[in-house]
């Protein structure tokens, strides 16, 4: 099973770590989108968002402190479903739609982040091909 884990902690985190990396990179075009979503603070925002997938996206890969990582993932991932995507302020049927899958995609990540903190932190230690145990 510890290699289930491993390959599946593997396939949750490259979508994390390419999103760090654009909202590092490329901050300020990323900044006016969030600005225009009325993202208060969007600048740090956006830089703050790209730390916390950076910092947990390798937490969770490489197994330090992975129920932290977790945490880190599922604190981006559910406010940005909510204040990037909120499909039901639009009148547009195909940005209410392009919205819609965006919301649920974040909000299902969120939710699987959540149970990887969940999973960390009952298993603790049990869990193998970790660096180290949880943090919590």
């Amino acid at each position: 099973m510890d290699i289930l884990v491993l390959v599946g902690r593997i396939l949750f985190v490259p979508l994390f770590l390419s999103s760090a990396v654009g909202h590092l990179t490329q901050s300020k075009g990323m900044t006016g989108y969030a600005a225009a979503k009325g993202v208060p603070l969007p600048q740090a925002s956006v830089l703050g968002s790209g730390a916390f997938m950076l910092v947990g996206a390798l937490s969770v890969l490489l197994g330090v402190w992975p129920d932290l990582g977790a945490l880190l993932l599922a604190l981006f991932l559910i406010p940005t479903a909510v204040f990037m995507h909120p499909f039901w302020k639009e009148t547009d049927a195909g940005t209410r739609q392009s919205e819609m899958i965006q919301f649920n995609k974040d909000l299902a990540l969120g939710g699987a982040a959540l149970m990887l903190l969940g999973l960390f932190s009952i298993a603790g230690d049990d869990i193998g091909l970790l660096w180290t145990g949880p943090l919590f």
